[in-house]
């Protein structure tokens, strides 16, 4: 039997900041009998007329409105597809309009009883995943990667779900309010076995779950001399000795959700802890002091934000040199409380954005309070405009010279990240 795993682009183009799904590994591990081939459309133009028995999609909301377009093109044929991820198991109904059949939540588990039925002909409409599913047996197929164009940059994962629930973020109502991670041995032995050289990126949501588990991690790391980076919640710089252990352990970079410098925004979002660790800029000296680089996010349009907000935080980003920063539109996606809320005021513009011809990456979905929606998209724009200014680049990779890997990295990512702001600002979606 013939599977063909699609993971597509906001639209028919491919990106210069492609990494490697895991997800699409992992289905791939739990299809042993299958003949599996891979496509992922970030990296690589996705035919629309192979021959498979079965097609499948992982779908975000982003990338929904593509996703249907290649779905469409191979039911027209006679294919059977099927659909997951975050977009599908918000929305089912909404995806089972171009689908045979889709997979809420974790695959893990039913994805497996899915090709069964599919070969025994009895293929269902839904299959409900288990969030709870213990990772002790997690599996991965790295062998489908090889051939594409990914950036030099290893992806693990140690566990799943966040101990947080912000109101801008889908991940607690797609894991619900459980922290799960693999066994710290059989991660070591899969790190083992990938290129010394690269840079590991654990896409772990909150590396930093419960202090115990991180603790173990950074343990079993710190003998293996790998570099890393990673996804962490602000409140990892209260504790010195913790970040000591981090850097120690070989982390080289974290991308950190500090969101606003405004301490209304922060309560409206859900984030008021990040003020635990003290001021923004404390937090930025203690890692820097450390070795360890710095992706900050940032995200406007909370009732409080106005144009000012915008600048005062990109001034904050500069004159901290950051290695890397977003500057995100505030985006309302089904599944967060965000999405929920602003559909029952009524602010809703485009209440289903991502299939909306008209909309385009980057245009306001919503009626700010503080500002107009033109103000929002110009402001967030020119924040990663001068950000990724050539200049501002210059003067980042010098002040991160203290290794050359780091300042390497830092250069690296600035110019990807520079050529992706400017290639999908204003893209329609599809």
């Amino acid at each position: 039997m013939r599977l063909t795993l699609i993971r597509p682009n906001l639209g028919d183009y491919r990106s210069s900041d492609a990494m490697p799904p895991l997800a699409m590994g992992i289905l791939a591990a739990r299809a042993p009998h299958w003949d599996v081939s891979f496509y992922d459309e970030k990296a690589e133009s996705v035919p629309l007329d192979r021959d498979a028995d079965l097609v499948a999609l992982s779908v975000e909301t982003f990338t929904a409105h593509r996703a249907y377009a290649i779905a469409d093109a191979y039911r027209e044929r006679g294919t059977t597809v099927v659909m997951g991820g975050y977009h599908p198991t918000f929305l089912p109904d909404e995806a089972l309009a171009h689908a045979d059949a889709v997979i809420t939540g974790d695959a893990e588990g039913v994805w497996e009883g899915l090709l069964g039925d599919f070969e025994e002909g009895r293929l269902q409409k839904r299959y409900t995943g288990g969030n709870q599913r213990p990772l002790s047996d997690y599996r991965i197929d790295r062998s489908i990667y090889r051939g594409k164009n990914y950036a030099p940059v290893e992806l693990v994962q140690y566990g799943r779900g966040c101990r947080f629930a912000c109101d801008f973020c889908s991940i607690h109502s797609f894991y619900g309010t459980t922290l799960r991670v693999r066994p710290v041995e059989g991660l070591v032995a899969e790190i083992e076995k990938l290129p010394a050289s690269r840079l590991l990126f654990f896409v772990d949501d909150n590396l930093f779950g419960r202090k115990s588990e991180l603790l173990a991690l950074l343990d079993a790391m710190t003998p293996l001399g790998r570099r890393w980076s990673c996804q962490i919640s602000i409140d990892v710089a209260r504790d010195e000795a913790l970040l000591d252990r981090m850097a120690a352990a070989g982390c080289a970079f974290v991308l950190i959700g500090f969101e606003s410098l405004n301490a209304e925004s922060l309560r409206q979002m859900g984030k008021q802890w990040n003020s635990v660790s003290g001021s923004y800029s404390r937090v930025v000296g203690a890692l820097h002091s450390r070795g360890i680089g710095i992706y900050g996010t940032f995200v406007f349009g909370y009732d409080a934000d106005t144009r000012d907000s915008i600048d005062r935080t990109l001034d904050f980003a500069l004159e901290s040199r950051l290695e890397i920063a977003n500057f995100n539109p505030l985006t309302p996606t089904p599944g967060s409380a965000l999405y929920d809320r602003l559909l029952g005021e009524g602010r809703l513009l485009r209440p289903q954005w991502w299939l909306e011809p008209g909309y385009r990456y980057g245009d306001a979905i919503f009626a700010p309070r503080g500002m107009r929606p033109e103000e929002l998209e110009e402001g967030v724009f020119e924040a990663k405009r001068r950000f990724y200014s050539w200049g501002a680049i210059g003067s980042r990779v010098l002040a991160s010279y203290s290794t050359f890997f780091r300042a390497g990295t830092t250069a690296i990512a600035n110019v990807i990240s520079r050529r992706e702001i400017y290639k999908k600002q204003r893209r329609r979606l599809g």
